[in-house]
């Protein structure tokens, strides 16, 4: 699943207890961290997360001394801020300060991977997906988010290991479990097994709204109408705008969403038939192109144009009848010229490479066919078939050897014997790479909105990147675990609580960004040397509250004292844009 660390010895009770103290005559220190646990937690405050989870979770046992909604809060903090694996959690807590964690002494040397899992199965026994959409709900109206637009996209989670338990859906405990198995990777690991992890983002602050954990092998085009239902279900409203890559462009996705009075946004699939068509008119020069936008570099201190947008004014619609919009971008152009270089390239050496095992002497070309075989597949793969040309061109290599052994004589007979050897010859199709030249940069959205200009709609499918960024995190912040686990449905769970913190993080972002822009702050030196960062990442607010501690000095005779790490001015300045008291903060 994820990137696999070195077991640990796990601390007897006492010694974990020890952690962070000091004792001098008589003088006892107790060191805990602080961290940015205060934030974290007046976000969960307000999503009432603690609330939502105990009256969804079944009822527990009383002889149980965490409470699972305890347990996964603890988890959902650890994973924002330290990212342990589950059988570290324990030996990380004893270091937090206890009441930040929302636990006690006593529940902190309670708490081990065990039962972490057990939490994690009381989680999947409540539904995590329908408890995601109910704590959205709430989160929507406490930070008033718009669902006027919402973005949806999938990636797959990769698991090392067999699973050969996993390998088909099943039911467990009344639910259904996903299938670890094979499909499109997208993370370019067609060996290792998946799960296919769906998610939908608000454009307005990029906070994710709903979830949904599909087997491996699902396509992506299945997905579109359960999450769309999903979502009227969640805004009870319509007539939001579903923005989604080219696996939404299907007719029967269109029109499921079309029919009932919804809104979508999405490019137009290469395979469709009006593509085709559009870029035969592009090489015949009979489409024209009008400026629409140009973008700057908002960061650079001197005008720097990042991207140049053009839109064609000619009307063309879909075979169903959909609006379809053509673009042009500069940068897109640039980067797929640069594509199609590398892949030429690319495809040149594997070419060179079949001629040299053409040429050998051990080949085990036998026929033209195997070596067309062989060069198509070179060609498919790397998407220059209609690119190179290719001949391959055989002749006959003839030898003779004696037809019975020993030295030869006068009247030695020979046989002679018939090789055919094939050799490639290939070159650039020349016209055929000029009229790819004319469709670089060139994008087709399809929407069934007439409303909308031409400008609004390029805005709107710009903003499926932060989709993108939320993945990311994902994958790259929090590493999706480490998670040794091998029940499906913990694992399932598990996903769920992922979806918690990326909530939690969305909205720390959104909250901070949007004081900035209250307080008129144009950006916060959150980098390295204080560099200035105009759009602030949850990670990097982390980052900075990481040095924070409290210290708790006792001494025989006198009242304990409680010291907490000076905040520094910028720590100062983020926490009253958040709204929180720097004096009160830790404490």
């Amino acid at each position: 699943m994820s990137r696999r660390r070195k077991p640990v010895a796990k601390p007897e009770p006492e010694a974990r207890r020890s952690r962070g103290n000091a004792q001098v005559a008589g003088h006892t220190l107790q060191s805990q961290s602080v961290g940015a646990l205060p934030i974290i937690n007046s976000i969960l405050r307000r999503l009432k997360l603690h609330d939502f989870l105990s009256e969804a979770l079944p009822e527990e046992d009383e002889r149980v001394r965490v409470p699972a909604a305890t347990g996964l809060l603890v988890l959902v903090k650890n994973i924002l801020l330290s990212r342990e694996p589950l059988y570290a959690v324990a030996d990380w807590g004893v270091l937090q300060a206890p009441d930040l964690l929302g636990l006690t002494d006593d529940l902190i040397e309670a708490f081990n991977d065990d039962r972490v899992g057990r939490c994690l199965d009381r989680l999947f026994d409540a539904d995590c997906g329908s408890l995601a959409l109910r704590v959205v709900a709430a989160a929507i109206r406490e930070f008033k988010v718009s669902l006027d637009e919402l973005h949806n996209d999938s990636t797959t989670v990769t698991f090392h290991g067999s699973y050969p338990n996993a390998t088909e859906e099943k039911e467990c405990r009344g639910r259904r479990t996903p299938a670890i198995t094979w499909g499109h990777n997208k993370d370019h690991r067609p060996d290792l097994k998946q799960v296919l992890y769906i998610l939908t983002v608000t454009a307005d602050g990029g906070m994710p709204v709903q979830f949904r954990v599909e087997s491996g092998n699902t396509a992506d085009d299945q997905t579109h109408q359960t999450t769309w239902d999903l979502l009227c279900q969640l805004s009870g409203r319509r007539d939001f705008l579903y923005v989604a890559d080219s696996k939404l462009a299907t007719r029967e996705n269109m029109a499921y969403i079309h029919q009932r009075g919804g809104k979508f946004l999405s490019v137009l699939p290469r395979t469709r038939s009006e593509d085709d068509k559009f870029r035969e008119a592009l090489f015949r020069e009979e489409v024209k192109w009008e400026p629409l936008w140009v973008k700057y570099d908002e960061d650079a201190v001197e005008e720097t144009i990042l991207d140049r947008f053009s839109v064609s004014r000619q009307m063309t619609a879909s075979s169903e009848g959909y609006r379809m919009i053509w673009y042009h971008s500069s940068v897109k152009a640039d980067v797929d010229a640069l594509s199609r270089n590398a892949r030429l390239e690319r495809a040149f050496q594997q070419l060179r490479a079949l001629r040299e095992r053409l040429r050998s002497s051990r080949t085990r070309f036998k026929t033209e066919s195997q070596v067309w075989e062989a060069v198509d597949r070179i060609r498919t793969d790397l998407d220059v078939k209609e690119l190179i040309v290719v001949k391959i061109e055989s002749r006959e290599e003839e030898k003779f050897r004696q037809a019975s052994r020993g030295r030869p004589t006068e009247e030695t007979r020979y046989v002679r014997e018939v090789k055919v050897r094939f050799d490639l010859m290939y070159e650039l199709d020349l016209p055929r790479i000029q009229r790819e030249r004319l469709r670089d940069g060139v994008f087709p959205l399809i929407t069934n909105m007439l409303d909308k200009s031409e400008l609004e709609l390029l805005w709107s499918y710009k903003k499926q990147p932060k989709i993108e960024k939320r993945f990311s995190q994902l994958k790259t912040d929090f590493s999706v675990a480490p998670m040794h686990l091998k029940s499906v449905s913990r694992i399932h769970a598990f996903l769920g609580v992922y979806f918690f913190v990326l909530l939690v993080e969305s909205l720390i972002e959104r909250e901070l960004r949007q004081a900035m822009q209250a307080a008129e702050v144009k950006s916060l030196p959150l980098y390295p040397e204080g560099r200035a960062c105009r759009y602030p990442t949850a990670r990097r607010v982390i980052d900075v509250f990481d040095n924070v501690q409290r210290h708790r000095l006792e001494s025989p005779g006198n009242a304990p004292t409680v010291l907490i790490t000076e905040l520094s001015p910028l720590q100062r300045q983020i926490l009253k844009l958040l709204k929180l008291s720097p004096e009160t903060y830790g404490r």
